[in-house]
């Protein structure tokens, strides 16, 4: 259970994609010992949190991989630096209809929204708990702005970029020093 104040600046991160180097290998790869993971992204959450935010990292996976999903998270190291804590939040139906959902209809930020607007609703009406959002597709920029993220603080990791440590440290660098 996480407790934060009202006035909390919460940032968002998708994990498939944008945690992991893809959406469906990351899911794979690790279960066969495979690191698949973006390089420099225990860093910039870590920093992230340094500087005072909150994370929830967001998945459309179904319920059935919440457990694997969380310790995928909690195990996640890079350079002796583990990724900071933070609820996962995960769609809660079952593997078939988030598969059908996300792959087929292409369309998860329908539960995306829905997740977190029901989030948004539990601060003060006049409160923006969201600060910036972290993801890998259009979905995600759909569902980070549909909540009230400034597109300016949404970042979409382009998945035919090779060097993303270039992109995470320029990011951290740039974005995240003091609120």
């Amino acid at each position: 259970i996480y407790l934060w104040k009202w006035n909390t600046k919460v940032v968002i991160s998708d994990v498939d994609g944008t945690i992991t180097k893809s959406d469906v290998l990351g899911q794979v790869m690790p279960l066969v010992g495979r690191d698949w993971t973006q390089t420099g992204v225990t860093r910039l959450f870590s920093a992230i949190k340094d500087n005072g935010y909150e994370l929830i990292f967001l998945s459309a996976r179904a319920i059935s991989q919440a457990y694997l999903t969380r310790q995928f998270l909690v195990n996640l190291k890079q350079d002796g630096e583990a990724l900071p804590d933070g609820p996962v939040v995960i769609s809660p139906d079952g593997l078939f209809p988030s598969l059908y959902r996300e792959v087929i209809r292409r369309a998860p930020h329908e539960f995306k929204i829905g997740c977190l607007e029901d989030i948004r609703a539990l601060f003060p009406p006049e409160c923006q708990p969201f600060y910036a959002g972290f993801g890998n597709r259009d979905t995600d920029e759909i569902s980070y702005l549909k909540v009230g993220i400034p597109k300016g603080k949404i970042f979409i990791i382009n998945p035919k970029v090779r060097e993303p440590p270039i992109v995470f440290s320029l990011i951290s660098t740039l974005r995240f020093r003091g609120k």
